[in-house]
């Protein structure tokens, strides 16, 4: 039975962990905080990116192949814990778009169901939307997962399994070597011996391999979001406009989001971005003026050039594997990601072409 330490308990951590329980390895996930409460937790929950026309053929291997995956992993969750992740296919309103032509003609080539609507169907979808929108891009299919309830249903899920071993506020301080292999991890607290170790540490992975001595382009980039309560089904469809959203909850909760921001480690909230994510909010949907937002928090994504996530060996450090550098879409891309890490390190044929992903090329040896 093969050994395996994951560095890192977000959405990326939990499914390698879980795709790696399922084929009879051993797991020890190592987390700094609790599990699922950094990036994963903070995020929007869009089932897509949020352009996705902007990104390589790379990422939309990765998104198509989870948004197809998502509600399979929903019902599973929920049979296995009792816990609905709410994936809901509510549909996505581009609203007046300047890349109409680029958008389209990305959905005739790769196939996918995106559509451009006149006004009056934007405004029969969600009536309460701010008036004077002239059309709109929409995707009927796209769907919105409630993030923190699916992390809530993936620590049930691998709790169940006797060969996992969970270990949170233990921060993973450096990697146990013999000779060029890595065997292993420390933390303040104890050693863990494996096989293969896993970074999937989010925002942190950058650091984690500048302590290998090596130099991954994985910075963190803050979104700060805001969150209002209506009663359920007030808002049908999430809606986007000039980078700013609004995704419905079953419950009636709205998400608006989010700032982008160079901050460092900084996950404060500030009453700047308060003020313009309100103005946001309140253009889209103007009856949100009657109300105050139940709550403001921040999360620090893992920004990599272009989006395109490290996925596979370090080849200069045998035994060290990443799964990291996912910046807006870890929830979107996930799935196929941590089935891709899986198929790779237990050497299975991948589902999907790994070329993309490998970190063979793109992770550095500083000078």
């Amino acid at each position: 039975m093969q050994e395996i330490v994951v560095v890192g308990g977000g959405v990326i951590g939990c499914l390698s962990a879980l795709n790696l329980l399922e084929a009879g390895c051993r797991v020890t996930l190592l987390e700094r905080g609790e599990l699922g409460r950094e990036a994963s937790w903070a995020g929007g929950g869009i089932v897509s990116p949020l352009y996705p026309w902007r990104y390589q053929a790379s990422v939309s291997a990765l998104a198509n192949w989870s948004q197809g995956y998502y509600p399979t992993l929903s019902a599973q969750l929920l049979a296995q814990t009792g816990i609905d992740s709410e994936v809901e296919p509510c549909g996505l309103l581009w609203l007046d778009h300047a890349e109409r032509d680029q958008a389209l003609a990305w959905a005739q080539q790769r196939q996918q169901p995106l559509a451009e609507v006149a006004s009056e169907f934007v405004y029969e979808r969600v009536p309460q939307l701010a008036s004077g929108y002239q059309s709109a891009l929409w995707q009927a299919d796209l769907a919105n997962v409630r993030n923190p309830r699916l992390l809530q249903a993936l620590r049930a899920r691998l709790l169940q399994f006797a060969e996992f071993n969970l270990q949170e506020h233990s921060t993973a301080t450096g990697l146990l070597r013999d000779g060029d292999r890595v065997v292993g991890v420390t933390t303040q607290f104890a050693e863990y011996r494996a096989d293969a170790v896993v970074v999937a540490a989010g925002a942190w992975s950058g650091d984690w391999l500048a302590e290998a001595g090596l130099s991954l382009p994985v910075v963190p980039v803050k979104g700060q979001m805001l969150l209002y309560k209506r009663e359920p089904g007030w808002l049908k469809s999430v809606v986007l406009y000039e980078g700013r959203y609004a995704i419905p909850r079953r419950d009636g909760h709205i998400l608006i989001g989010s700032t982008l921001e160079h901050a460092g480690y900084d996950k404060r909230t500030s009453t700047q971005a308060l003020e313009s994510l309100r103005q946001s909010a309140e253009g889209l949907l103007p009856e949100l003026r009657e109300l105050s937002p139940v709550a403001q928090w921040a999360g620090l994504r893992p920004g990599s050039p272009e989006g395109v996530p490290y996925i596979g060996p370090v080849s200069e450090l045998p035994g060290l594997w990443l799964n990291a550098g996912h910046y807006r879409n870890g929830l979107v891309l996930a799935p196929a990601s941590c089935r891709l890490l899986a198929d790779l390190l237990l050497q299975r044929q991948p589902e999907l072409d790994p070329a993309p992903y490998l970190p063979a090329g793109r992770v550095c040896q500083p000078l």
